[in-house]
C-alpha cells in the first residue's frame, strides 16, 4: 500500500513536470515568434532608413553636381562677358548654385552682395550667407565676419570678435586674414605689438605672392588718392615700375586681344633695328602667349640680336637662356657674364639673377654678402622678387644681421602686390560712378589689411557724410581711427586731419594738447596747414603756452612753405599786429577795465578773431575806395 502511494506520487510529479515543460516550450515558441516578428519589423525599418539615406545622398550628390555646373557656367560668363545683362544672368546662376549649397558659389555670392559687384549691395543678405559659411568652416566666411565686426558693418562694432574670426580665418589658410593679423601685430591693434607674430603672418602671404610674381601671375595696381581728385589713373604709359610687355601680358591673361597688337608692334620695331623691340620679342617667345607660340630658338635669336647691340634686356635674356638651359646647354659661366654686363647697365632683372647665383652658389662661389648687395640693388630698381629675397635674408640673418623689423617691412611690401590690390581700381571706379557705399567697403577692407592709401581714402569717404550703410554716430569715430592709422604710416596730411579732429572734437572729445602734438609732428613734414594751425594755437594759448613771437614765426614759415597760405597768413598777421598795437597803447586794457567793457570782452572773446578780421577788411575796402 505504501509502495502504491509512492508510485502515485511519482506519477503526479512526472505529469506536473511534463506540463511545466510543455508550457515552457509553448512560451518559448511564442517568444521566438515575437522576436522574429520584431526582427522583421526592425529590418524593414532599417531598410527604409537606409533607402531614405541613400535617396538623400543621391539627391545631395545630384544637387552638388548641378550646383557645380551652375557655378562653372556663372564663372565662364563673368570671365568673358562685358554686357550688364549677361553679368546679371551669371549672378542668377550663381544664386541658384548657392541655394543648392555649393560652397564656392555661396562665397562668391556673399562677396558680390557685400561689395556691390554687378548689382546693388545687400549687407543683411551678405551677413546671413557669411554666418552660414563660417558655420561650415569657410575661412572666407570667417574672415569676412571679422572684417564686418571690425567696422560695425551689418552688425555690432566689436574688435574682440573681429580678432577671433580673423584668427580662425588665418588658421584656415586665408591670406587676407593672415595679412590683417600681420598688420595688427605689427602696429598693436587690439593685441600687444609683436614683431615675430607679424613676421610669421606676413611671411606666409609673401611666400605665396612671390611664387605668383615669379610666374608673372600678379600685376601691381596704381593706388589713387581720392583727396587728390585725380582725373585719370596714370599720367604716363607706364604702369608702376612694370614694363609695357608685362602690361600687355597681364591683359592677355584676361583674354585681351591687345597682346596681338603688341606683338606686331614689337615685330615692326625689331625689323626697323629697335633693340627694345628685339628684346621684347625675345621675352614674348620665351614665355609664350595667346598670340605667340613659345619658342626657345626664336627667343634666343631675338635676345642675341638685342644683346649684340648692347641692349640690357637682350643681355639679360641671353644670360637667362644659358642659366635655365632653354634652347642652349646650361652654361653658368656664360650666364654670369651676360647677367653681369646687363647689371652694370642698371637692369633690375639682371641684378636679381646675379643675387640668385651668389645666393645659391650656381656657377660661382656662394657669397651671401654679394647676394645681398645685388638683391638690394635690384629692389631699389623695382624688382619685387628681390624684395622677397631680402626679407628672407633679414628674417634668417643670412649674410646680414637678423632684423625682424626690416624683414616685416620687406615682407609687407611684397604682400601688398597681391591680387586683392585690384580692389583699388574697382573701388575707385565705384567712387567715380557714385557708388559710395561699394567704394567704402572695398577701401575699408584694404585699409584693414594695412594699405595706407586705402586708410586715407576710407576716412575721406566717411567724413563726406555720403555713406548710407553706417549710422551717423559711427562716421567720425571711424574716420578718426583711419586718419590716425594713416598718420602712423607717415601720411602728413592724415596727421593734420587727426589734429583737426582733436581740435574741433570730431569723433572724440575736444583736446587742444593732443591737437598741438599732431600739428607739431606734421610740421616736420613741412606742411603749411600744420604750421598755420600751430601758429594760431600759440597766438591764443590753446593746448600750449601763449607765445606771440612763436606765433608770428610759424605764420611766416607757413607763407614761405606754400604760396596758397600767403593770403590767410597776411590776414592772420594783420589781426595779430592790430592786437599787439592795442596792447602796446594800453587801449585794450583800458577798454576791458570797466565792468561794462568786461562784459563785452567776455561776450566777444571766443570771436575776437572774426571781429578783428572784419575791422581789417573794412579798413582795406576804405583804402581801396579812396585810392
Amino acid at each position: 500500500m505504501k509502495a502504491l502511494s509512492v508510485a502515485l506520487l511519482l506519477l503526479a510529479l512526472l505529469v506536473s513536470v511534463h506540463k511545466t515543460e510543455k508550457s515552457f516550450e509553448n512560451q518559448k515558441e511564442k517568444n521566438v515568434s515575437k522576436q522574429e516578428a520584431l526582427n522583421e519589423s526592425q529590418l524593414l525599418t532599417m531598410q527604409d532608413t537606409f533607402s531614405s539615406q541613400a535617396e538623400d545622398l543621391a539627391r545631395r550628390k545630384k544637387n552638388e553636381e548641378r550646383g557645380h555646373q551652375l557655378y562653372k557656367m556663372s564663372n565662364k560668363i563673368l570671365k568673358h562677358s562685358k554686357s550688364k545683362k549677361e553679368k546679371e544672368e551669371a549672378y542668377q546662376l550663381l544664386t541658384k548654385a548657392a541655394d543648392m549649397g555649393h560652397l564656392k558659389a555661396m562665397e562668391k555670392l556673399a562677396a558680390a552682395l557685400l561689395f556691390g559687384y554687378h548689382g546693388p549691395q545687400n549687407i543683411t543678405a551678405a551677413v546671413t550667407l557669411y554666418e552660414t559659411l563660417a558655420e561650415k568652416g569657410s575661412h572666407k566666411g570667417q574672415t569676412a565676419l571679422g572684417f564686418m565686426f571690425s567696422y560695425g558693418i551689418g552688425m555690432e562694432y566689436n574688435q574682440a570678435k573681429a580678432l577671433v574670426y580673423y584668427t580662425f580665418g588665418s588658421l584656415g589658410g586665408n591670406l587676407i586674414a593672415q595679412m590683417i593679423l600681420g598688420y595688427r601685430y605689427w602696429v598693436g591693434i587690439n593685441v600687444p605689438r609683436n614683431c615675430e607674430a607679424a613676421l610669421t603672418n606676413y611671411r606666409k602671404v609673401a611666400y605665396f605672392i612671390a611664387d605668383k610674381l615669379e610666374k608673372n601671375e600678379e600685376m601691381p595696381v596704381e593706388k589713387v588718392r581720392l583727396m587728390e581728385k585725380s582725373e585719370n589713373l596714370s599720367s604716363n604709359n607706364d604702369f608702376l615700375d612694370w614694363d609695357v610687355h608685362q602690361y600687355y601680358k597681364f591683359l592677355a591673361e584676361r583674354g585681351d586681344t591687345q597682346i596681338q597688337k603688341a606683338f606686331y608692334y614689337f615685330l615692326k620695331a625689331a625689323k626697323a633695328g629697335n633693340t627694345h623691340g628685339m628684346a621684347f620679342l625675345g621675352k614674348m617667345f620665351l614665355e609664350g602667349s595667346v598670340a605667340v607660340t613659345q619658342s626657345n630658338a626664336s627667343a634666343f635669336k631675338y635676345f642675341t640680336m638685342a644683346a649684340e647691340k648692347g641692349n640690357a634686356a637682350g643681355l639679360w635674356g641671353v644670360g637667362l637662356l644659358y642659366y635655365q638651359g632653354k634652347g642652349v646647354p646650361v652654361n653658368y659661366t656664360e650666364a654670369f657674364k651676360y647677367f653681369h654686363i646687363a647689371a652694370e647697365k642698371g637692369l633690375a632683372d639682371a641684378q636679381f639673377q646675379l643675387g640668385v647665383m651668389y645666393h645659391s652658389g650656381s656657377g660661382v662661389r656662394k657669397d651671401y654678402k654679394l647676394a645681398f648687395k645685388y638683391f638690394y640693388l635690384a629692389s631699389q630698381n623695382g624688382q619685387p622678387i628681390a624684395v622677397y629675397y631680402l626679407a628672407q635674408m633679414y628674417a634668417a640673418g643670412t649674410g646680414v644681421f637678423r632684423s625682424c623689423q626690416n624683414a616685416v617691412e620687406l615682407y609687407r611690401s611684397v604682400c601688398e602686390l597681391g591680387s586683392w590690390s585690384e580692389k583699388f581700381l574697382t573701388a575707385y571706379f565705384a567712387y567715380q560712378d557714385g557708388n559710395i557705399d561699394s567704394s567704402l567697403i572695398q577701401y575699408a577692407l584694404l585699409a584693414e589689411m594695412g594699405y595706407e592709401v586705402a586708410q586715407s581714402n576710407s576716412a575721406y569717404i566717411l567724413e563726406s557724410e555720403q555713406v548710407k550703410i553706417l549710422s551717423n554716430d559711427q562716421m567720425y569715430p571711424l574716420a578718426l581711427l583711419l586718419w590716425n592709422r594713416a598718420a602712423a604710416q607717415g601720411n602728413a596730411f592724415a596727421r593734420v586731419k587727426t589734429g583737426d579732429y582733436h581740435f574741433y572734437g570730431y569723433g572724440t572729445k575736444r583736446d587742444y594738447v593732443t591737437a598741438a602734438i599732431h600739428y607739431s609732428l606734421a610740421v616736420d613734414h613741412h606742411i603749411a596747414q600744420a604750421m598755420f594751425n600751430l601758429a594760431y594755437m600759440y597766438e591764443h594759448g590753446l593746448g600750449i603756452p601763449k607765445d606771440i613771437h612763436l606765433a608770428k614765426r610759424w605764420y611766416d614759415l607757413a607763407a614761405q612753405t606754400s604760396p596758397d597760405a600767403s593770403i590767410p597768413v597776411f590776414l592772420a598777421r594783420m589781426k595779430l599786429e592790430v592786437k599787439l598795437l592795442f596792447s602796446e597803447m594800453h587801449l585794450f586794457k583800458q577798454f576791458t577795465s570797466s565792468r561794462k567793457m568786461s562784459k563785452l570782452d567776455t561776450m566777444l572773446r571766443p570771436h575776437w578773431d572774426l571781429f578783428v578780421l572784419v575791422v581789417i577788411v573794412i579798413l582795406l575796402v576804405l583804402l581801396i575806395r579812396n585810392r
